[in-house]
């Protein structure tokens, strides 16, 4: 499907979507007693489900106000600290006059905005400072603004950490694992005190030869110019990225949703259900996480190539060859970071050893400086959120960074 088609389609569902609402505020309106009636509910799920599925999904605001810290509700500061053409860098600081260690959290650029971090953010924000690569979508930046390549990502990275200083902490979550590696020994190699004080890789395809999960059995089954004759589009007249080459967002969306189809469809139906017996609490819920998962960006066409073709096909990092600016990166050269790795028991995007990987090419790390976590029971979403995340995985990530600060 060529993107204009796909923009033609959604803008058109869209009018469909307003109508619903429409009628949808009138039928379920607390002054209507229709609402309370059993075909009432009927009507009002029907209206509802049909809204979701003919809306359009922007990003969403993180929206974190405030947090508690030891019983107490403390606000929270956010604000845009470092502008860059295809991300702007986030800082969220509670406001309670405590020094906190500081750690860029690093949000993959693979199809959901960096919103979909934001449990991690406010579990993260009780000890620390924490500053997040905000993504921005491709299909917004000018094509004059030139292109966005592999080597782009850890040019930036590098000087987010020049940018943040000294006794940085950089946690790097699924896809950026690898950009955050290399930026890391780029910097060690260079000797600098920017180099982050500790690393902690989550569900990150360091090497993709360890439990090969279905993303890396697509990404081998075809050569890049497949993906670069059928993944990838140009953005339609209408939008100030008119005439980029971008991999779209649906198409990532579309992707994610056929790993697990029989999951999200009894979402749905379990969703309408609690619309029809006022199961506010789990509507709430659903809401809250289709909300953010339907909204996606598109990116650049350049970066996702060179992303398929380096770490998924050529296994660059683990074999050895991966460069920077045209130059070998010496992983050896890491020997003041401290290593964490983390993999979820249960992931079927990044599969069991695929980042624990980095222990073992990162040899010059001292054994006493390195730890790896695998979570029973998670998922690849479980590993930054949710209740283990916020129960077992978040409070061992603190407390190594603390011991390295």
């Amino acid at each position: 499907m060529h993107y204009q088609s796909y923009d033609f389609f959604t803008r058109y569902n869209q009018i469909f979507h307003d109508s619903f609402s429409a009628v949808h505020d009138i039928s379920c309106h607390p002054l209507n007693p229709f609402s309370y009636t059993p075909m009432g509910r009927v009507t009002n799920a029907v209206l509802e489900s049909s809204m979701r599925l003919t809306r359009r999904y922007d990003k969403l605001d993180f929206s974190i106000e405030s947090i508690e810290i030891n019983g107490k509700a403390v606000s929270v500061q956010e604000q845009i600290v470092e502008n860059k053409v295809f991300c702007n860098l986030l800082q969220f600081q509670a406001q309670d006059g405590v020094e906190r260690d500081k750690v860029l959290l690093v949000a993959p650029l693979s199809g959901h905005h960096s919103t979909l971090l934001k449990g991690t953010v406010e579990a993260l924000l009780v000890d620390h400072d924490v500053y997040i690569t905000d993504w921005l979508d491709a299909r917004d930046i000018p094509v004059s603004n030139g292109a966005f390549s592999f080597d782009c990502y850890v040019t930036y990275l590098i000087e987010f950490l020049t940018f943040l200083g000294e006794g940085t902490h950089v946690i790097a979550i699924c896809q950026p694992a690898v950009q955050a590696l290399i930026a890391t020994a780029v910097l060690a190699q260079q000797d600098s005190k920017m180099t982050p004080k500790t690393l902690t890789l989550m569900a990150g395809p360091i090497d993709v030869s360890k439990s090969p999960t279905r993303v890396n059995e697509l990404a081998h089954k075809k050569p890049v110019d497949w993906f670069k004759n059928n993944a990838i589009m140009t953005v339609p007249a209408g939008y100030a990225g008119a005439g980029r080459d971008v991999y779209p967002g649906f198409l990532q969306l579309g992707g994610f949703l056929s790993m697990n189809p029989e999951a999200h469809t009894k979402k749905h139906l379990q969703f309408f259900q609690n619309l029809l017996f006022g199961e506010r609490e789990d509507a709430d819920r659903f809401r809250a996480f289709y909300d953010e998962y339907m909204a996606v960006l598109d990116m650049p066409a350049e970066f996702y190539l060179e992303t398929i073709e380096r770490v998924f096909q050529g296994n660059e990092l683990a074999e050895g060859n991966i460069t920077y600016r045209g130059e070998k990166v010496d992983f050896g050269s890491i020997h003041k970071t401290a290593l964490l790795t983390v993999e979820g028991e249960l992931d079927d995007i990044v599969g069991i050893g695929q980042t624990r990987a980095a222990q073992e090419i990162c040899a010059s790390i001292p054994e006493s400086m390195r730890q790896h976590h695998e979570q029973e029971g998670a998922g690849h979403y479980g590993i930054f959120s949710g209740s283990k995340f916020r129960a077992q995985v978040r409070p061992m990530m603190t407390e190594f960074i603390k011991k390295y600060s």
